[in-house]
């Protein structure tokens, strides 16, 4: 089996995932695809906080929890359904990479309704959790990056040819075609950085 990994870039009720193969200096997209998690009809769901905001206090701590065990759910179901599509192709997913935001610890619910900022920060947090929750329970390790943070740690990972790297996945588009956009060029580079040792 080839080894390969994931690089997701989540978004309020969906992501990017792209499966990176092959080697650093010839990697190899496997796979992409925009994976959804929330259930289009359900009220509030692709924006969960936001939702929540408009709730009185007893209201939107049920109404966050039944949008993440549907999130979960459907979440778990686009990653066993990508896992079991590698693994039908020889593709061994050795650990995903999921692009994170600033990664500040947010506080008690209350406090974060009473603040439009951290409204924001905790869905994206929300998204990105369910996503991490369900590659665990698929048993693939997890890795976080923070977003800002991803060209220094692609140059401490890669070294020297770090900007050979990052030029090689912008050229990608050759290969897989357009659209090959920004999200997804940032879930390569970080899926890469989580494989390149071991491929």
């Amino acid at each position: 089996m080839k080894n390969a990994a994931f690089g997701i870039r989540m978004h309020s009720g969906w992501g990017v995932l792209v499966c990176i193969s092959g080697t650093v200096s010839a990697p190899e997209i496997v796979d992409r695809r925009r994976i959804v998690v929330v259930e289009p009809t359900m009220q509030g769901a692709k924006q969960p906080y936001h939702f929540a905001e408009t709730l009185p206090l007893e209201e939107a701590e049920p109404h966050l929890q039944k949008c993440a065990a549907v999130s979960e759910r459907l979440a778990l179901g686009a990653i066993r359904k990508v896992l079991e599509a590698m693994n039908g192709r020889n593709y061994r997913i050795v650990g995903c990479a999921i692009l994170l935001a600033s990664g500040r610890a947010l506080p008690a619910l209350p406090n974060i309704l009473a603040s439009h900022a951290l409204v924001h920060t905790a869905e994206g947090e929300f998204f990105r959790s369910v996503v991490r929750e369900a590659c665990q329970r698929c048993r693939i390790p997890v890795v976080g990056f923070r977003e800002r943070e991803l060209d220094e740690l692609a140059n401490a990972t890669f070294g020297k040819a770090a900007t050979a790297v990052r030029q090689c996945i912008s050229d990608l588009r050759r290969t897989v075609g357009s659209p090959w956009t920004q999200d997804e060029k940032t879930a390569a580079l970080a899926a890469l950085m989580v494989c390149g040792k071991t491929l």
